[in-house]
């Protein structure tokens, strides 16, 4: 069902009870609400436990035949535990073109679905469009808390108030988001702001030419709020930032056509239908092109094989090969040094190294005692002094000394 709020106010307002059709306005701000109370219904009770009433809830929406929406209708659902909204504002050029929206919801706790079909019927009007168009930007409201009917008469509401217009349009709703706004920080309840715009057919009023004055634009290059005489009609329910607002006369605009340069080769025209291939065509044999791959390959790998192994095997000279093409005196001498240098690493075998006298035994000629040596036979001596004085050694011997007689 359709809902315009007045003949003055306007907004296409509808709600999902079953298949039905809608139609919106072109420059009409068209707003339909996915309610989850009627989708709850459609849903087969779940075995456990009959109550359906917290089961979260998704949808998707999209046109019939595509995977997503036309380009002016927009959706929004916050969490799964709240109504989808569909929103957006067609234009001339969706006149007379009807769209199927699929409506398919998603119950997340079952996995059960159901699907609607809403059918938008766009209709022209004398009136659109309308010559002054003014946009708000309002911090303190997300887009779903203003596309409710309810909040979004009041505003429209308070811009009447102020406008004094005989016909008032809602044109167009965004999420601050969507124009390169960031997502706020999760305290103090900040909200991400919401810009409307809304179009009349008579002049902007005195108060909304106020941001335009010297001394407003002086304070908003400063990053202060300016001065509105008014801004408290609207700030007990909305926080208007007045430096963001945009005030459009279309009848000053200078059109700006732009020309586009004609296509080149391999760039299909705009017009038509792309046709894929039939499937009468007949299917290439890759046989031959993996036969000339893999062989190749395989040929040349083969052919370095056997080049390699002529030039290793069949082509080594030998010892005796080499021997012939040596000068006999090479030779002699070459063998003179390998018996020299045999020999005396036979002779150094046999040598006798001569024991430090630390490593001999030491006799006491008191006693008569053969004292052992410090160290054992098979103690490292080669870091050793040849030579130790008695002094350095651990059993000391006390030799006894005469006396001088008297």
């Amino acid at each position: 069902q359709v809902m315009p709020s007045t003949n003055k106010v306007v907004t296409i307002l509808s709600r999902s009870h079953a298949d039905h059709n809608v139609y919106p306005s072109a420059g009409v701000l068209f707003v339909h609400v996915l309610e989850r109370e009627y989708f709850k219904g459609e849903f087969p009770p779940y075995p456990k436990s009959g109550d359906a009433s917290s089961d979260p809830i998704t949808f998707n929406t999209n046109l019939m035949g595509y995977p997503d929406r036309p380009g002016w209708l927009r959706y929004i659902q916050r969490t799964q535990h709240s109504d989808g909204v569909l929103y957006g504002s067609p234009t001339a050029e969706h006149v007379g073109k009807p769209s199927v929206i699929e409506i398919t919801a998603y119950n997340r706790r079952t996995f059960e679905t159901a699907r609607r079909n809403l059918v938008i019927n766009i209709m022209a009007t004398e009136e659109f469009p309308l010559p002054y168009q003014a946009e708000f930007y309002i911090k303190n409201m997300n887009v779903e808390e203003m596309l409710a009917s309810e909040v979004l008469g009041d505003f429209l509401g308070a811009v009447k108030n102020v406008w004094q217009p005989e016909r008032l349009n809602a044109i167009n709703i965004t999420s601050a988001l969507d124009r390169g706004g960031r997502v706020p920080l999760p305290i103090n309840n900040l909200k991400e702001g919401v810009y409307v715009m809304v179009g009349a057919d008579v002049a902007f009023s005195s108060c909304l030419r106020e941001v335009e004055s010297p001394h407003n634009q002086l304070r908003c290059s400063q990053e202060m709020e300016p001065v509105i005489s008014c801004d408290k009609k609207f700030r007990a329910q909305f926080h208007i930032d007045w430096c963001k607002i945009s005030l459009v006369d279309i009848n000053k605009v200078v059109p700006v056509y732009i020309t586009r340069p004609d296509p080149g080769t391999g760039i299909l025209p705009e017009f038509g239908e792309y046709s894929p291939p039939s499937e009468s065509l007949m299917g290439r044999n890759y046989f031959s092109d993996f036969l000339i791959t893999l062989a190749v390959p395989s040929a040349v790998a083969l052919v370095l094989f056997f080049i390699l192994g002529y030039t290793m095997c069949c082509r080594r000279e030998g010892v005796e090969k080499r021997n012939m093409q040596t000068p006999d005196i090479e030779l002699v001498h070459h063998s003179s040094i390998q018996k020299s240098t045999k020999e005396l690493r036979n002779m150094s075998k046999n040598r006798e190294i001569s024991w430090p006298l630390s490593t001999l035994p030491v006799f006491n000629p008191v006693s008569g005692e053969v004292v052992p040596p410090i160290h054992p036979d098979n103690y490292e001596t080669t870091s050793m002094p040849l030579m130790q004085t008695q002094t350095n050694l651990q059993n000391q011997i006390t030799i006894p000394q005469q006396r001088p007689s008297g």
